[in-house]
């Protein structure tokens, strides 16, 4: 049942990466703004979690997996730094880029996604190695 799961979050991990991916194109048409977020550190952190996810589970090692678990934080907090970066640019009036500034806001929620089902792969794993359900609360 697990692997089933993780199927699927593998599936909903590339519909993720379409998104991205066409939100860049149409990010990419635009010239640079100045409150353009760098998401090099989020999406670092993202892939590393998905690649730790996945050797977690071909490796069964739940030490592994219990990393991931922590990472997942950091990405939400970049998430939202990201969004507080581009709220304030709109409330600082800056109206004509509000289509690429959503489309920015967008991206970051991808990734956090992306995160998110990496998360869901090691939690899977721990309960396959564990019997532990720890998707409510992390192992302590």
């Amino acid at each position: 049942m697990a692997v089933i799961k993780i199927n699927n979050d593998l599936e909903r991990i590339g519909d993720q990466v379409v998104n991205i991916a066409q939100r860049i194109q149409r990010v990419a048409k635009r010239p640079v703004a100045p409150y353009l977020f760098d998401y090099s550190v989020m999406t670092d952190k993202a892939e590393t979690m998905l690649r730790m996810s996945l050797d977690s589970l071909v490796n069964q090692d739940i030490d592994l997996a219990i990393k991931v678990l922590q990472l997942d934080d950091e990405v939400d907090k970049i998430k939202d730094e990201a969004y507080d970066r581009i709220k304030q640019a709109m409330a600082d009036g800056v109206t004509e880029d509000i289509g690429y500034m959503i489309n920015l806001l967008l991206i970051s929620r991808h990734l956090e996604r992306l995160a998110d089902h990496a998360t869901n792969i090691a939690e899977e794993v721990v309960y396959m190695i564990e019997g532990e359900i720890v998707r409510h609360g992390r192992l302590g």
